[in-house]
């Protein structure tokens, strides 16, 4: 069933904005009664968060009835479904639960996502009946389970906030059963003069039409979020991947999903999928990104390890000269002019202890990400497949950009026979990448800590992109192996100019500043969502738009 995640969070602002119902004249108001109408069918791998979601309600149980059903499951839906209603179902006013256990399919189906015309009948038959029932035990609404016009991205992305009237509501709704309009909702059967698609989405859309009955979509706030569904021949492997990626995105975007405590689940089974180790470069004073990002990596199965990166703030000019780190002549920030900060020698250390463990204990090949990745969908396996290519073709590499920003993305290459890798040109960023030990061993090799500049200017100046002839004289030989995904696998979680954006490299103190002072943020280039970048010349920066996006 196309199932709605979080979604029932929704019931609590339409509730808190609309009347008390039944009070008695001079007396307290009372809560409205609301019907919650659960249809599942092989959902186990959302369904805990489903559930989970609906006992967060703020709102009180006594006050709301559960109908739900189930039917032709392949899955463990039918179980979880009643795990938790032995749990949590006594605290409901009224329970109505119809399961039908045969493992079946329905006729034509391609597979158990296919919605076939026998299918949407009978979701509609159940929703039509989960409605009479709401209307017979006498509930003032009923929450279940629209047309793209111009409004419909920016209202979707949340660039326009408010209610809005819309055509149809997708998947998710309330319905005031009070007034006479709604008396005559029906999901079937469809209206007398119905001629549209059979679809129980559209079918309801016309319904509220014909009534008279408005339909709003609120996004004031972060209500929930929709699995992307998947197409007619594909299976559950694939919504469940989907899945995954909407989990991701809720721990970037917020709220985090949670699933519901009373149902078991399958045990998480997490590999280093083939490579010596997964590290993951983190500040112990960000706990928050540490916990995300290791979330993330837990709900895709990747186990990695975490390195508590060089604090900036920590450095000083004693433990600089210490380490034997010192600037290399002439280095700007291409924009804003400035030299090297103390965040970015921090940034530069982290980065280059995993390099010296990765020749220390001879590690064939490693997986590196700093603490602020925004993962593509189906990351692992899309990942493990190019890999796996790699290998198959038998590709020398140094180095593969996992996730970067491109500068001039028109001027690289495919490699031949492997169409999800680029050579890299000239790129910023290091926040995803792979890295073999022949790369490692190069890198150190060069011994960047006495010349150094920003990490991600170091690298290209390795395999020879950076566009700086000055730069690139003080290092040699420049033969790093580079190569990058295509498309990216990975990408920022916030961007310069985002609410939640922060930059420990961008606003720390100049490397030879000991006042503890914070520099303002300049407008760097490198940190802005949009267009890439054009280079002119070999020492400086021209900046034109590029007509595509980025992500």
């Amino acid at each position: 069933m196309r199932i709605a995640l979080l979604l029932p969070l929704l019931l609590l602002l339409l509730l808190l904005l609309g009347p008390r119902l039944r009070a008695a004249s001079g007396s307290e108001p009372t809560l409205p009664t609301v019907v919650l109408a659960i249809l599942a069918r092989n959902a186990e791998h959302s369904l805990p968060h489903y559930l989970g979601a609906l006992e967060r309600l703020d709102y009180p149980r006594a006050r709301l009835a559960l109908w739900g059903a189930t039917d032709h499951n392949v899955d463990n839906t039918t179980g979880m479904l009643q795990e938790w209603l032995a749990a949590v179902g006594r605290d409901y006013a009224t329970v109505v639960w119809k399961s039908e256990d045969e493992a079946r399919s329905y006729p034509d189906e391609q597979g158990p996502k296919h919605w076939t015309r026998e299918r949407h009948q009978f979701l509609m038959e159940l929703k039509q009946e989960a409605l009479a029932f709401a209307r017979d035990w006498g509930a003032d609404y009923i929450l279940g389970y629209y047309r793209r016009t111009a409004e419909y991205f920016p209202t979707k992305n949340r660039q326009r906030q408010g209610c809005f009237r819309v055509p149809m509501v997708h998947s998710t709704f309330l319905v005031s059963l009070q007034t006479e309009e709604t008396a005559r909702l029906a999901f079937y059967p469809p209206h007398p003069n119905y001629t549209w698609p059979f679809d129980d989405i559209i079918v309801f859309a016309y319904a509220c039409q014909a009534a008279g009955v408005s339909v709003h979509v609120c996004n004031d706030h972060r209500y929930g979020y929709m699995n992307v569904g998947v197409k007619p021949h594909q299976g559950l492997e694939e919504e469940k991947t989907n899945f995954i990626h909407l989990i991701l995105e809720a721990l970037v975007d917020g709220p985090p999903m949670m699933a519901s405590a009373h149902v078991s689940r399958p045990p998480k089974k997490p590999s280093k999928m083939g490579f010596d180790e997964v590290f993951v470069i983190s500040l112990a004073r960000r706990p928050q990104r540490r916990a995300r990002m290791l979330s993330s990596l837990w709900e895709m199965e990747i186990s990695a390890r975490v390195v508590d990166a060089v604090d900036g703030r920590t450095l000083n000019s004693s433990i600089l000269k210490h380490l034997g780190v010192d600037l290399l002549p002439g280095y700007q920030d291409p924009y804003s002019g400035r030299t090297l900060t103390k965040g970015e020698v921090g940034c530069f250390l982290s980065h280059y202890s995993i390099w010296e463990e990765v020749v220390a204990k001879g590690l064939a090949r490693v997986v590196v990400f700093e603490d602020d990745v925004r993962f593509e969908d189906n990351f692992r396996k899309r990942l493990e497949r190019l890999m796996e290519d790699v290998l198959t073709q038998k590709l020398s590499w140094d180095l593969i950009y996992l996730g970067r920003k491109q500068v001039n993305p028109e001027e690289e290459v495919a490699v031949e026979g492997l169409p999800g890798l680029v050579v890299a040109g000239y790129s910023y960023w290091t926040l995803a990448y792979t890295l073999s030990l022949a790369g490692a061993r190069k890198l150190l090799a060069s011994q960047p800590l006495h010349r150094m500049l920003p990490v991600d200017e170091f690298l290209p100046v390795m395999f020879d992109r950076h566009p700086n002839d000055q730069y690139k004289a003080h290092f040699w030989p420049r033969d790093l192996q580079a190569f990058s995904a295509r498309p990216l696998l990975a990408s920022p979680t916030h961007y310069a100019g985002d609410t939640e954006w922060l930059s420990d490299t961008e606003t720390s103190s100049p490397w030879d500043d000991d006042s503890g002072r914070l520099i303002s943020w300049t407008g760097s280039q490198k940190t802005l969502r949009g267009p890439y970048l054009h280079l002119a010349g070999s020492s400086g920066h021209s900046l034109h738009p590029h007509p595509r996006d980025e992500l």
